[in-house]
């Protein structure tokens, strides 16, 4: 059994920044839980751009501008003071990036450039071309490499968080290599694990492991899961795969036309246009489908993204990432070819209920979650693209600094004899564990019944229904075996593990959504068109107790910006 002062389950930007954070101390042990290869981790997919108000294209620019603009766009219901919190800490976090050797484009004087996104006053994101989340990631890596105080397991599946009810006391991990159950001792936990929109399985831009386990896990472990029924969906997905087009295609001057050649935005944000914030861009992509304007009908149908009026060397020096994705998956070439796209599943507002957004730390003592698997809340209703980045770094460093000085004061809890045993026989149960059903066939379900049922779109009679399939589709998971008994790379089992936490967040997800009734962000109720500020300015709160799901209720921080209509 191994013992560290602090355990990172989670190797993206937001696990790896704050495992840098601890290490700062040589005498603190780290270590950091990967279930595939870090720089396979899904910050790497991130295309656009990190939010920081530096000033460089213009001047006046500023955190206070950066917080408006993430307040407005979360449709009030981001927490105001960590909004503040990490606008304001953004600038520094990008030069120490950049002194770390991330590659930022560059303005001719040689300063940082900075570029347009929805949402925002002023070009404020920072990028590298196309790929600015690969770039970080790689370079936060070996960073994290040079630290003799951090070990890596890499390949090894998260199963559950041991605690006593009131602290933690390590994670028991799955080691996918060898088969094997291994409980970690720890004295503070950081829960790093990513989002959770492969719930949409058919319709997502993440990455295939993207399957909410950490969070899944946190929630088993009796913690709250805060405003899970806001899902962003991202205006530009690929037709045919879901697969991003970065929001950096219109933040360079791209056009969305529907089938008559029209740019349509104008009807629903005429100042703003393409730049208005994802919610806003996909709800009016959905309306132009539903009201004819598309190409194609059913879910086949889709608009038009064009790049061609920006030229081919600026396609090539911005967004050669996008180009090479339109010429493998949708085979168009974005330089002379319109690119046929249309909105998909891509980022959770909602997660594992942080109380204090200066540590990042839960309900549980000792326990932290950072990153899109945690709800601070600084993204509210609706996520600006750009602010991702920025909040995995933000929060990591500090979730960090956080984990290594209280890891500094306590000493580690024994595991009990039960507590070792536990998840040793859970993996012996399932690998024998017999039964007819088939985990593709309900996976393929759990992804109709989101997308039709818990979409851009909802209503009381589509959720209430959801919420009944994704309940039968959780008791029928019980029947589905591992067909593969081997103990070497057992994808089989890890997709089945994988499963029961999408189709458990799934559920959370519709139940919270069934409970919210107005139209705030992302979560658009056709039965609720309006936004309710005296009955739903609030966060909620999601347990399990025994086996029913319990809801409850809290106050949004309002520090400084009262609610107003959102206009663009």
């Amino acid at each position: 059994m191994a013992r560290y002062d602090v355990v990172i389950v989670g190797a993206g930007g937001a696990g790896l920044r704050a495992a840098i954070e601890a290490s700062m101390d040589p005498n603190i042990r780290v270590a950091v839980i990967s279930k595939v290869y870090p720089t396979r981790s899904h910050t790497g997919a991130a295309q656009g751009g990190i939010n920081a108000s530096l000033g460089n294209v213009i001047p006046e620019d500023s955190p206070e501008s950066h917080a408006f603009d993430t307040i407005k766009g979360s449709d009030f219901l981001a927490d105001q003071d960590a909004v503040f919190f990490m606008c304001e800490n953004a600038p520094d976090i990008i030069y120490e990036l950049d002194r770390w050797g991330v590659p930022f484009s560059r303005l001719p004087d040689g300063r940082i450039a900075q570029r347009p996104f929805g949402g925002a006053s002023f070009p404020r994101t920072v990028f590298s071309a196309d790929r600015t989340g690969h770039v970080i990631l790689h370079t936060l890596f070996e960073q994290a490499l040079a630290r003799d105080n951090i070990d890596f397991y890499n390949e090894y599946f998260l199963l559950d968080i041991i605690h006593n009810g009131v602290r933690v006391k390590g994670v028991s991990v799955y080691d996918i290599k060898n088969g094997e159950v291994l409980n970690i001792e720890a004295k503070a936990v950081i829960l790093a694990t990513g989002g959770f929109a492969r719930i949409y399985w058919q319709r997502s831009t993440n990455a295939v492991g993207n399957t909410g386990d950490g969070v899944a896990v946190a929630f088993r472990a009796g913690l709250a899961l805060k405003d899970m029924e806001f899902i962003q969906f991202h205006p530009t997905g690929l037709a045919k795969t879901g697969i991003l087009l970065s929001e950096a295609c219109r933040g360079e001057g791209g056009y969305l036309l529907n089938a008559l050649g029209e740019r349509f935005m104008k009807r629903y944000a005429p100042e703003k246009m393409e730049l208005a914030p994802r919610d806003m861009v996909s709800r009016a992509i959905e309306y132009e489908i539903k009201e004819g304007r598309g190409v194609g009908s059913g879910t086949s149908a889709y608009v038009y993204l064009d790049l061609r009026h920006l030229g081919e060397a600026k396609i090539k020096e911005r967004l050669p990432q996008v180009r090479q994705l339109a010429i493998d998956f949708e085979g168009v070439d974005p330089v002379k070819e319109l690119v046929p796209i249309r909105p998909t599943a891509h980022y959770c507002m909602g997660g594992i209920h942080v109380v204090n957004y200066r540590t990042s730390a839960t309900e549980l003592e000792g326990l932290y979650a950072v990153g899109e698997c945690a709800c601070v809340s600084v993204h509210g209703a609706n996520r600006l693209g750009g602010n991702s980045l920025t909040e995995i770094l933000v929060f990591g460093k500090f979730c960090g600094i956080s984990a290594r000085e209280y890891a500094k004061q306590v000493d580690w809890l024994p595991l009990t004899e039960a507590e070792r045993k536990k998840n040793i026989e859970f993996i012996e149960r399932l690998m024998n564990r017999e039964g007819s059903e088939k985990l593709a066939d309900i996976r393929k379900r759990m992804g109709e019944i989101t997308w039709e049922k818990v979409g851009i779109f909802r209503d009381e009679r589509s959720l209430q229904e959801a919420y009944k399939e994704l309940s039968e589709l959780l008791e029928r998971w019980e029947a589905i075996p591992v067909v593969d008994k081997s103990k070497i790379f057992n994808t089989n089992l890890v997709e089945v593990l994988e499963l029961r936490n999408m189709l458990e967040l799934a559920r959370v997800v519709a139940y919270s959504a069934l409970h919210r009734k107005e139209s705030r962000g992302s979560h658009t109720r056709e039965d609720y068109p309006n936004r309710d500020d005296k009955n739903f300015l609030k966060h909620t709160l999601v347990y399990q107790r025994d086996d029913k799901l319990v809801i409850e209720y809290i106050p949004v921080s309002i520090l400084k910006y009262q609610p107003a209509q959102r206009t663009y």
